[in-house]
């Protein structure tokens, strides 16, 4: 059972790969094989170099392969197509199933634009008849310190909305135990992956300060402050509504859901917000430069 797992250099598909690769046989796919390479020999695996936008290279990636981990694609105006891109080609090199990292209230109308891709993506590996696992996730609790300006705010229109902020870690170990289990128990469910408790940008200020020892706050913006405050980076429009569109879904309660699916999978709780700080003090460590 070769599992292909994507975006094996990121973030969560690294921490898949650590969990998963000297247990199973893996494939690792991605865009630069001179980082491939010496990643695949430290977990006697096999790579391809592919794109989300190369049909033709993936469904060689894919080839002999059961199981896809799909990470889905860095934001993008063509990120839906691209995403297609990747369903048709895992169904053309006969795949059996995949495992998809989603996002957290994924709807075609829901405030999150990006979320919005998700969705169809969604829809798309439904219709190719494919077996599959939805893995719906939070925000990472990595990204509150990176919400953090070099004034030692975080500023959104979030207002006072909850987000159920996951680990990292937690969202990994969930990935893999989805992958590990080959009998079908997964194949058609979705899984909300998140933290043990929702709280406001507020009060994750408060926990980065208590850990960091330094002063963080969190600024309300109404929609059109924060469009203004974020002009000044140059961004296309889509990857600004983003950014912008996060923070609305707070507001708007659409990330506040907080599940049992974490402990449910790993059987494990999953990781709280102040004990992931406490763990990984190289997410905040540029506040306290």
């Amino acid at each position: 059972m070769t599992i292909a797992v994507t975006g094996a250099t990121g973030t969560i598909g690294g921490l898949v790969l650590r969990n998963i690769g000297h247990r199973l046989p893996v494939r690792l796919v991605g865009r630069d094989p001179a980082v491939l390479a010496p990643l695949a020999d430290a977990y006697d695996a096999t790579f391809a170099v592919a794109t989300y936008e190369q049909g033709g290279a993936l469904v060689t990636a894919f080839d002999d392969v059961d199981t896809v981990f799909f990470v889905s694609g860095r934001e993008s105006a063509h990120r839906r197509e691209e995403h297609r891109t990747v369903v048709e080609s895992a169904h053309r090199a006969g795949v059996r199933r995949i495992v998809y990292l989603s996002f957290l209230g994924a709807a075609e109308d829901c405030t999150f634009t990006f979320g919005r891709d998700h969705h169809f993506t969604e829809r798309d590996i439904r219709d190719s008849g494919l077996a599959f696992t939805f893995l719906r996730d939070s925000w990472y609790q990595s990204m509150l310190p990176a919400m953090v300006d070099d004034t030692g705010v975080i500023r959104g229109p979030a207002g006072e909305g909850r987000v159920g902020a996951v680990a990292p870690d937690d969202v990994a170990a969930s990935a893999s135990a989805v992958l590990a289990s080959a009998d079908g128990t997964h194949d058609g469910a979705t899984y909300r992956i998140t933290g043990p408790e929702a709280f406001t940008l507020t009060e994750a200020a408060e926990v980065l300060s208590r850990v960091t020892g330094r002063r963080i706050r969190f600024v309300d913006e109404t929609l059109d402050e924060a469009y203004a405050s974020r002009a000044h980076y140059g961004a296309p429009a889509f990857e600004v509504d983003g950014w912008v569109t996060s923070y609305a879904a707070v507001a708007a309660g659409e990330l506040s859901p907080v599940s049992d699916d974490v402990a449910r999978l790993t059987g494990n709780a999953p990781i709280g917000f102040e004990d992931y700080l406490e763990r990984h003090p190289d997410s905040w460590a540029r506040l306290l430069l």
